[in-house]
């Protein structure tokens, strides 16, 4: 069930990938007119409405790059399976449908269906013409019917399955939406304290991939907060909404690359130039991004309790911001672009003085990890015991450095490198890859020789099971997953 889950949470990666646009063209706009919200500018409103065409219609990006992530081969029918999908129960529960089909007016409709349109039913939509894909891709109908056979088969199960799952649905979303809504509300209800609690266990999930579900209540339209949404179109409460975004400002802007530092100064002398290098690329990513994986990916598992302490620190930036009524919002994570972005949009409250809460936070950051570092000794990158690579003075690190110059790629040495750390051939039977992680199935993982994939400089190693297993690359993933690929093939 876990794996099944950090699939559906990499496949979701595609679709939030998208969102950055939406940022950059809503946040541009209302840097041209933050009053008028476009009336003052044609140009503003020209960007804000185009920024808005992605922010709006999220449940079916989700749809699609569900469909797409969680297919075999990755299918171009399968996404358009999740289309046909999301789009046949949405119109059929949408408020009109369900009228007609009650029989009543449509103002007496369950509240329910007028949120149909949401990321949950995306998904969930997503995952279903994805097993179609899966399981009637390769069917072969008789010679009558052999136009419709395999993909083209796929689009059209989907669809009348789609019509089972709007029967259900019509009994049971009302029942699933009253639940979400109380969970909600109980969240909301305790305001900064709620906020807190958010913020620490968004941390604690990070590592099973099961925080995008988590995410999805309180920043996405399922149960009616829809932070981010709300916070970019300025239809909140200035104060309030931006409540769940704007204390991961303070941790990914300075306290986790303050938490680089101290893990670049805890280091052993010899290891401080390739620790140097690993710190320096994923505390600016953590910075200018909000990308926080290869950092957080760099210590949660050498060093669990660090980890805890992040957790417990996002948690209370989240309920300083919100205590305070300090909002910034962000379009794909909350990093130095999108709070420039974000900072004159009309429901942004007081943004700059989460600069002066991360000011503090970076402090703190530096000197906890610091102090827990050494009275602990724990294993922070640079602080682990020599390999024998290293012993002996070269090893895989130099041969990734040659096989990168005979072929021109400078990501191809250390593709080659981790792949041979896998055990290769013999042993790797799938590759994929997610934001900032090579994500792995291999036959016997006592074959997998972590020190040699370490000594790429890779960010982490995560084992999830007995065949699988994730490599931290970190944002330039997607290149050294191509080369490996290219590998293979070879």
């Amino acid at each position: 069930m876990k794996k099944y889950l950090q699939k559906i949470g990499r496949s979701l990666m595609l679709p939030v990938a998208v969102l950055p646009a939406a940022a950059i063209l809503m946040g541009i706009g209302y840097w041209i007119d933050p009053a008028g919200w476009g009336e003052g500018s044609p140009i503003a409103a020209f960007l804000i409405k185009a920024g808005s065409s992605i922010i709006g219609n999220m449940s079916i990006l989700f749809a699609v790059g569900v469909a797409l992530g969680m297919s075999k081969g990755k299918d171009g029918s399968a996404a358009l399976s999740g289309l046909v999908a999301y789009l046949v129960v949405t119109t059929l529960l949408a408020t009109e449908s369900v009228a007609m089909l009650q029989g009543i007016d449509v103002e007496s409709v369950n509240p329910a269906f007028e949120k149909i349109e949401n990321q949950f039913v995306g998904i969930l939509s997503g995952l279903i013409a994805a097993a179609m894909y899966n399981r009637f891709s390769k069917v072969e109908l008789p010679d009558a019917l052999a136009f419709f056979s395999g993909k083209r088969l796929v689009p059209i199960l989907t669809a009348v399955i789609m019509l089972l799952v709007s029967l259900i649905l019509f009994f049971v979303w009302p029942l699933i939406y009253s639940w979400l809504v109380n969970f909600g509300e109980a969240i909301s209800g305790l305001g900064a304290t709620g906020a807190g609690l958010y913020g620490f266990f968004n941390r604690l999930l990070i590592p099973t991939g099961l925080h995008h579900a988590l995410n999805s209540v309180f920043w996405f339209d399922v149960i009616g907060l829809n932070d981010i949404g709300n916070f970019w179109a300025g239809t909140g409460t200035k104060g309030t909404t931006g409540m769940y975004q704007a204390g991961f400002f303070p941790v990914m802007m300075f306290g986790l690359p303050a938490a680089a530092l101290a893990m670049y100064h805890s280091a052993k002398s010899k290891k401080k130039k390739q620790v140097a290098s690993l710190m320096l690329a994923a505390g600016f990513a953590s910075f200018f991004t909000g990308v926080t994986e290869p950092l957080e990916f760099a210590f949660m598992f050498v060093a669990p309790a660090l980890f805890v302490v992040h957790a417990l620190l996002t948690g209370i930036s989240l309920a300083i911001a919100a205590s305070f009524q300090w909002t910034a919002g962000f379009g794909f994570s909350a990093g130095f672009v999108d709070f420039v972005l974000s900072s004159r949009l009309p429901l942004a409250n007081e943004p700059y003085m989460l600069l002066l809460q991360g000011l503090a936070f970076a402090v703190i950051y530096y000197f906890l990890f610091r102090f827990l570092i050494a009275k602990f000794n724990l294993m922070t990158p640079g602080r682990e015991d020599d390999t024998d690579e290293e012993l002996n003075g070269g090893g895989v690190e130099a041969d990734a450095s040659t096989h990168a110059e005979s072929t021109g790629s400078k990501f191809f040495g250390m593709a080659a490198a981790i792949y041979e750390g896998l055990g290769g051939d013999a042993n790797v039977t799938s590759v994929d890859n997610c934001i900032t992680r090579l994500r792995v199935e291999v036959k016997n993982m006592g074959a997998v020789d972590q020190n040699k994939i370490k000594s790429t400089g890779v960010a982490g190693i995560n084992i999830v099971g007995p065949y699988s297993i994730q490599v931290v690359v970190g944002t330039q993933v997607q290149f050294v997953a191509d080369e490996i690929e290219k590998i293979r093939r070879q």
